[in-house]
């Protein structure tokens, strides 16, 4: 696994954003708080126990590239929700055509879905979502593992030697027409961080 931190167009002298990415806006659909800091886990929602990921081992509002994919790390401020769960969001996306959407996502469980392609030409493609658990696990769909922390924290405690995952993974984009959205699974138990689709 590669994962390399960069700034993109935000600073100057730096690399522009791929041509043939384009980062999905989940700013507005964020509703859940999976990242916490060691001094206040109490916010995290992860899952029905409160468990969170380490905030000190994640990036926090950086473009990040996993696999030679760039993504838009959400912010890790206290307080502030940092992913989306899945409750089936519709999500606009730069008019184009695509092949692939990319995922950074982690599961309470593993978990099976569907998620749904809305084109300019009024079609709508549905296509499986498979994502593993967040929870000291391997991948079991075949996903990239983008990050694995050395500890988990709960409620009221860090739990030492009990790691949380954020897998990357992808889903096709069959249909060749113009793609103006997405609509996440309608299941609480998927957990988006962030998503790039690729021309």
């Amino acid at each position: 696994m590669t994962i390399q931190r960069r700034t993109f167009e935000d600073t100057p002298g730096a690399a522009p954003w791929p041509d043939d990415y384009s980062a999905l806006d989940l700013g507005p659909y964020r509703n859940n708080i999976g990242i916490t800091p060691a001094w206040s886990t109490k916010a995290g929602r992860l899952n029905v126990w409160g468990n969170s990921l380490p905030a000190e081992e994640l990036p926090g509002g950086e473009a990040i590239v996993v696999n030679d994919v760039p993504f838009q790390f959400p912010g890790t401020l206290p307080g502030e929700p940092d992913n989306v769960r899945c409750t089936g969001q519709f999500v606009p996306v730069p008019p184009g055509r695509y092949d692939w959407l990319y995922l950074l996502a982690a599961a309470e469980r593993r978990t099976e879905d569907v998620m749904a392609f809305h084109f300019e030409d009024g079609a709508v493609d549905f296509e499986p979502l498979r994502v593993s658990d967040f929870w000291h696990a391997p991948a079991v769909f075949g996903e990239d593992e983008a990050f694995a922390t050395s500890v988990m924290h709960y409620p009221h405690h860090v739990q030492e030697r009990v790691s949380g995952k954020i897998f990357c993974q992808r889903v096709p984009v069959t249909r060749r027409a113009v793609l103006l959205a997405v609509r996440f699974p309608d299941n609480v138990a998927v957990h988006v961080f962030a998503a790039s689709l690729r021309r």
